[in-house]
């Protein structure tokens, strides 16, 4: 089990994470800080998912049964976005 002081710190940098996108947005171009939140966004997802939903703990099976499913959602967005325009 993880310590509160490891949590806590979890928390800020996700909180940090969040606050970012708005800095982002005012210091690049628009291209640039799209890419840079899409940056964040998976590593806050990487440490919800590791931490606050306890996968870091689980068997290195579960994990790559996970990021199959999340690998192929992807592809699937990025075959969405291409058939759109």
């Amino acid at each position: 089990m993880a310590s509160v002081k490891l949590y806590t710190a979890i928390y800020v940098a996700l909180l940090v994470l969040a606050t970012s996108k708005v800095i982002f947005f005012q210091l690049f171009d628009y291209w640039t800080a799209v890419s840079a939140t899409m940056v964040t966004a998976v590593a806050k997802t990487v440490l919800i998912v590791a931490y606050f939903q306890h996968l870091r703990f689980e068997p290195r099976s579960l994990t790559y049964l996970l990021s199959m499913g999340v690998f192929a959602v992807f592809l699937l967005t990025i075959a969405a976005t291409y058939s759109i325009f």
